[in-house]
């Protein structure tokens, strides 16, 4: 079994609200947004592998300053998993001693703090009988969604997308999917800005959701909406809500905890 805490789900920051992350058990993170900062030292220290969706400031801003704040403390690396364009994005325009160090080649570059793992889409990491397998995505820049899956049950997070064809017959092939967390980032209102930006909005999820299979799915099976625009948040939901769609939807909040 492996126990995923959503640590940030907002498309924003303010008061409460936190961008996008979610610890799996206590050593791997899927995306790094600012809801990491609400870890403990204690619990920082514990991470090895960050599986990144894509590139976007709100998904990885706290990756810098976790391996500065952990680095010298800690003995072994950090791996940052993701696809060749995000790797590049990490590499030229963050790690690039303007921005911030390159954690590549500290201490030296035989032996980095920060490892790349380039990964493609359906290759499946395994880590400890956990498995993550990087789904289709169409966002403004090249992206991920993952499959992450105990054994036991599993677990499906879109990252940032808009409408997606090629992802909906891979999730279909999921035996015992127990969760889909996908992005609504916009209201209907908005639905030309969530075209040009490639996220959803309600009209657009509703239409997403109708490729969806329930052949293979658990009983309990429910849907989470993730990247809610602050402020809209109540707005969206009720847009969702109004479709009448035959699922549980829910929005997604900080802490909640997820068992797969």
């Amino acid at each position: 079994m492996a126990k995923i805490k959503i640590l940030g789900c907002s498309g924003g920051i303010g008061g409460k609200l936190r961008t996008t992350s979610m610890l799996v058990d206590d050593d791997i993170l899927i995306d790094a947004g600012t809801g990491v900062g609400d870890l403990s030292m204690e619990a920082l220290l514990k991470i090895d592998h960050v599986l990144l969706t894509h590139a976007h400031l709100d998904h990885i801003a706290a990756l810098p300053l976790l391996l500065d704040t952990v680095m010298g403390i800690r003995d072994e690396p950090i791996t940052v998993h993701a696809n060749k364009e995000t790797l590049q994005t990490l590499q030229q325009h963050i790690f690039n001693w303007k921005v911030w160090p390159d954690f590549h080649v500290i201490p030296n570059a035989e032996n980095p703090f920060l490892r790349y793992n380039e990964i493609t889409l359906g290759e499946t990491l395994e880590f400890n009988g956990r498995k993550f397998t990087p789904l289709p995505a169409n966002h403004v820049i090249p992206a991920f969604g993952y499959h992450v899956a105990s054994g036991e049950a599993s677990l499906v997070f879109t990252g940032d997308t808009t409408v997606c064809e090629a992802l909906w017959p891979e999730v279909n092939k999921i035996i015992n999917l127990k969760y889909l967390i996908i992005e609504t980032a916009f209201s209907n209102a908005e639905f030309e800005l969530a075209k040009l930006s490639k996220h959803l909005c309600p009209s657009m999820l509703v239409a997403e959701l109708a490729r969806l299979e329930l052949t293979n799915m658990q009983t309990t099976f429910e849907i989470f909406i993730t990247h809610l625009k602050p402020g809209e948040g109540e707005s969206i939901m009720r847009e969702i809500s109004a479709s009448n769609l035959p699922y549980t939807i829910q929005a997604l909040n900080n802490n909640q905890v997820f068992d797969i």
